[in-house]
């Protein structure tokens, strides 16, 4: 009996349905060896020479897996095909003893029989440089964790970290927010026209574009101005300039890599990273897509083939993009022998698999399948209209004013047929030129300029990729890792925004260690890496360079900087309640806080009143006061003491006034938080707004005995198919049926 390894449970359980009884498929359950946690474990002496242990946790693993292999007449070994997979298959040669040369190796882009049984007909050994490649990345992002962490301890606050990608990741938000502080608002008035043609049917709107055949920019039209030209052209004549009609084609895109799989799940499901690959990790380890880590846009021809006549059969073949669709990767460094994200059987349409899936895998899974058909499908086509329309001055006919309508629509879906994708449809009114138009309305309406928005998900995950930080397999740990070390937050809405503590750890490495977090060299970095897995540089010589130079300057740094220069004390207005000295405002690892001065005597600290990690002095508001007369009455449950009103990002909710000894804390239900609605499942409760960490969502009063909830609010109107309740979508605003499986 052979013996097949592989790093996951759920991937060991579907091989083992495509295989016979001459094949035992095993997991090693991830990585079987890794650096220790107790120390460096790095020998900088000895080209920096790793020194692997076996956790305490994959012990039993390994012990389980050799007497597997004493028994087996082959070892084969198949986990993923990427870098952390070689370098899986590699230590489990070293921890169970195997000889390299006599070890077969499996490599798949999907899980489905075919390319299980095509793989084993093909085995090959182990890559020694994709294994080097990650062991680089091991190496230089621990030399950076242990050597510079310890550094941010002393200098700045205890318990912090640094990496050679989160660092840089967490410069990208804290200058955005940045950017979101300096900016200046400014405002700026635009003039649009409600015309119509004289004899003729159907209105529309234009805005002005011209004045005197000169386009101008939007920032220069302020308020004097724009009541000016209102004035004038309130007693213009409007006629039809000029019309131009033309058929547009909109091709689809291409299918999905990591980054735009996380982009787009982002976008369209409110997905972060770590949620998507998590999802997709399943979805691909039960056979349903291809490896979901890939920068490749290549498809097989087998798909492409299948998609074809899927798409001729089911939608006609005027859908079907003639030859095939093909598309060109602009990343020089994407691994174009693996392919896009797909699904394994264009056949298997989401509708045939949801009763498989739960309800996050069967949109993700609709939004991989959907992606990728459309891909091979035709172009939608547009028949698109521009109208300039002249406005003449009534007593100078010589000034003249060009108002532009822009109008489309759809002639033909195409892919539009299947991609979830918003075509925004404007008709305009049949005219030809000379036309003469009456002036229905004329509005100047002002506006003001916004500062760029924080980054979600997605937008991190682009500007990562654009600057090269990183590769498919860290966008979404990078993400996870810096809200993890609290150096970013979720904003209200899921946005990240950098803490207090980012601002400071950021600005010290971008003064003192500016390579450490420069994007051009985490790039080059990135670049060596790919080189070392291509087998075109060794990753000692690489490491040795970045080590040397970085190494030195921190030992300068040690002595260099201080650490009341980077974070001095502020002053406050507040008294320690312990000892009555002032208190004064420090900075750690978690944000703003008070301490009193009389440290190491006295040590007392106190959370920072007000938000935002700022010192605030804040007086309850009106409405706050009055909501503790509402519930002045009302004692903890836990502890007795009385309940107090605080406020927190999602409004006011009730707390023990025992904190911290008692944490309790409870909602509060607030007049005017929709239509009341009674709870349709225990009948004595009411449905009330409640708030948690992902959000708000709308659930019964009479919780924890009726734990009915919607993440929508409820309109108190029944489906008339189903009789549940019918809520307002969160996304649309559009009322829609709570039943889940109701398409109403």
């Amino acid at each position: 009996m052979d013996l097949i390894i592989v790093e996951s449970p759920t991937k060991a359980k579907t091989i083992t349905k495509f295989l016979d009884k001459n094949y035992l498929v095993e997991s090693s359950f991830g990585h079987i060896r890794d650096l220790p946690k107790s120390e460096m474990g790095i020998d900088i002496e000895h080209d920096f020479t790793p020194k692997y242990v076996i956790p305490t946790k994959a012990k039993k693993t390994v012990a389980l897996l050799k007497a597997a292999a004493k028994k087996a007449s082959e070892v084969i070994l198949a986990s993923d095909e990427d870098r952390e997979g070689e370098a899986i298959a590699w230590h489990l040669i070293k921890a169970l003893g195997l000889k390299e040369e006599q070890t077969k190796r499996i490599v798949f882009h999907e899980i489905t029989k075919e390319a299980i049984l095509k793989a084993l007909e093909a085995p090959r050994l182990l890559n020694i440089d994709m294994v080097d490649a990650q062991q680089a990345r091991r190496v230089l992002d621990r030399l950076v964790g242990y050597e510079l962490s310890p550094f941010l301890w002393k200098k700045v606050a205890k318990g912090l970290s640094a990496g050679r990608v989160q660092s840089v990741a967490t410069r990208l938000i804290v200058e955005r927010e940045n950017e979101i502080k300096a900016f200046n608002t400014e405002e700026y008035w635009t003039i649009s026209a409600d015309l119509k043609a004289k004899e003729k049917e159907g209105e529309f709107t234009a805005d002005l574009y011209k004045i005197q055949d000169k386009t101008f920019n939007k920032l220069s039209l302020k308020a004097d101005r724009a009541e000016e030209l209102k004035n004038i052209l309130e007693t213009a004549t409007y006629k039809i300039d000029k019309i131009e009609q033309k058929q547009v084609s909109k091709n689809p895109s291409a299918p999905f890599t990591t980054s735009t799989l996380q982009q787009s799940a982002n976008r369209h499901l409110g997905f972060s990273a770590k949620q998507t690959m998590t999802i997709a990790q399943k979805l691909y380890e039960e056979g349903h897509i291809t490896y979901m880590r890939t920068d490749s846009l290549n498809l097989s021809p087998k798909f492409t083939g299948e998609a074809n006549i899927w798409l001729k059969e089911n939608l006609g073949k005027e859908y079907a993009a003639e030859g095939g669709r093909f598309y060109k990767n602009k990343n020089k460094n994407a691994q174009e022998a693996h392919e896009a994200i797909r699904p394994s059987e264009v056949n298997n349409t989401p509708e045939i698999l949801s009763a498989k899936f739960d309800r996050n895998q069967e949109r993700l899974y609709r939004l991989i399948w959907q992606r990728a058909v459309a891909s091979q499908m035709s172009a939608a086509k547009l028949a698109a209209t521009v109208i300039d329309v002249k406005a003449e001055e009534k007593d100078n006919k010589k000034n003249n004013y060009i108002f532009r309508a822009n109008g489309q629509m759809l002639i033909f879906p195409g892919y539009l047929k299947i991609w979830p994708e918003k075509t925004k449809e404007q008709e305009l009114p049949t005219l030809i030129e000379n036309d003469l138009l009456n002036l229905l309305a004329l509005r100047a309406d002002k506006h003001n300029t916004n500062p760029p928005a924080r980054y979600s998900d997605a937008g991190l995950v682009k500007e990562m990729e654009k600057y090269g930080i990183g590769r498919p397999s860290t966008y979404a740990p990078t993400i996870a890792t810096i809200i993890l070390r609290n150096y970013v937050e979720r904003d209200e809405n899921k946005k990240l925004k950098p803490t207090d503590i980012a601002f400071v750890v950021t600005d010290l490495l971008v003064k003192h260690f500016a390579k450490v977090v420069d994007y051009k060299f985490t790039a080059d970095m990135e670049d060596n890496l790919d080189a070392i897995a291509n087998g075109e540089k060794k990753w000692v010589p690489v490491i040795s360079e970045f080590y040397n130079d970085f190494h030195t300057n921190l030992k300068n740094k040690y002595e260099e900087i201080n650490k009341n220069d980077i974070m001095p004390e502020e002053t406050s207005t507040e008294k320690c309640d312990k000892c009555g000295a002032p208190m004064i405002i420090k900075t750690g690892r978690y944000g703003k806080f008070l301490a009193c001065s009389g440290f190491p005597d006295c040590k007392n600290i106190k959370k920072m009143p007000g938000a935002g990690g700022q010192y605030e002095k804040k007086e309850p508001d009106a409405k706050t006061l009055e909501l503790q007369k509402q519930y002045d009455k009302e004692v903890c449950e836990k502890c007795g003491s009385k309940m107090v009103v605080r406020s927190g990002k999602f409004g006011p909710f009730l707390a023990c006034s025992g904190y911290p000894k008692c944490k309790n804390i409870k909602n509060i239900n607030l007049p005017g938080d929709g239509k009341e609605v009674a709870c349709p499942i225990c009948g004595d409760g009411k449905i009330v707004k409640k708030f948690s960490k992902r959000g708000a969502f709308y659930a019964c009063n009479n919780y924890p005995k009726c734990k009915n909830a919607y993440f929508g609010e409820p309109t108190g109107e029944k489906c008339p198919d189903c009789d549940a309740l019918m809520i307002k979508d969160p996304k649309s605003g559009k009322e829609k049926c709570s039943n889940k499986g109701c398409e109403k």
